[in-house]
């Protein structure tokens, strides 16, 4: 069975997205290299440095399944339709949006909590991963011992203000084992087991 993994792109000092939700200079890092890696579906192509490129090639090719909250889903849009890593995508909301209610969709909507989402993934992720996206949720899945890893690309730059990954976790601290440590070209690759 797969893992259930964190993975996002964070600044030094903790952000995830700008205020607006504007994630470009974050994500820099998949466009500044000089390996082409077409994203599943070919929905776009990413062009990251070699130091980077197996990590991302694996990335794609273990992951079965998204887990992601409703804002996430708003603020990429549905992501045109084509959800990251072109995978089922399970996004937990109180309320399914009825526009994406519909035969083919890959999207499922999860009104029933955030363990419900992953284990629905779970379900159908099988052997590959299944990984969390949104603050919110993996603040959940963190707060619920949900996941078992947490891979963060740490950015060169401090944001001063936006949105956090690591907030509201409650006073318990969480401790991780730290797994793998790999430099890229502007961003440093950080890998850890979730200690349960």
């Amino acid at each position: 069975m797969g893992k259930i993994i964190a993975e996002f792109t964070m600044s030094l000092d903790g952000f995830i997205a700008e205020p607006d939700d504007n994630i470009k200079q974050l994500l820099s890092w998949y466009f500044n290299g000089d390996v082409d890696i077409p994203t599943a579906g070919g929905a776009m192509v990413l062009k990251v440095s070699h130091a980077s490129a197996g990590l991302v090639r694996e990335r794609f090719q273990t992951t079965g399944a998204l887990v992601t909250g409703r804002r996430d889903f708003d603020v990429s849009h549905a992501w045109g339709g084509n959800p990251p890593y072109d995978v089922p995508a399970f996004i937990v909301t109180h309320k399914a949006p009825q526009e994406w209610l519909k035969q083919g969709s890959p999207f499922t909507f999860v009104t029933d909590g955030v363990e419900s989402a992953i284990k629905q993934a779970r379900n159908i992720a099988g052997e590959k991963n299944v990984v969390v996206g949104g603050s919110k949720i993996v603040q959940q899945c963190l707060q619920a011992g949900l996941l078992d890893e947490i891979r963060i690309d740490l950015a060169p730059i401090l944001l001063c203000t936006g949105i956090r990954l690591f907030e509201h976790l409650g006073t318990t601290p969480i401790e991780l084992e730290r797994l793998a440590t790999e430099e890229g070209t502007d961003i440093t690759h950080l890998r850890f087991r979730v200690l349960k």
